[in-house]
């Protein structure tokens, strides 16, 4: 992303979605009652969101 790869923003968007796609399972868990399944989807929407951030050009 420092030298200005035109790669950079699909990367972000493709960890993005990962971390989206994720949480959306632990989520499923998470209403199970699994505390830790929470956590990690907390942290999976955390993830996504700082990577569409960098994803979205300034």
């Amino acid at each position: 992303m420092s030298l200005g790869s035109s790669f950079s923003a699909h990367l972000c968007r493709v960890c993005a979605d990962a971390c989206n796609a994720c949480a959306d399972e632990c989520e499923k868990h998470a209403a199970m009652g699994m505390d830790h399944c929470r956590k990690c989807a907390e942290a999976c929407r955390t993830c996504a969101k700082a990577c569409e951030e960098m994803a979205t050009p300034v």
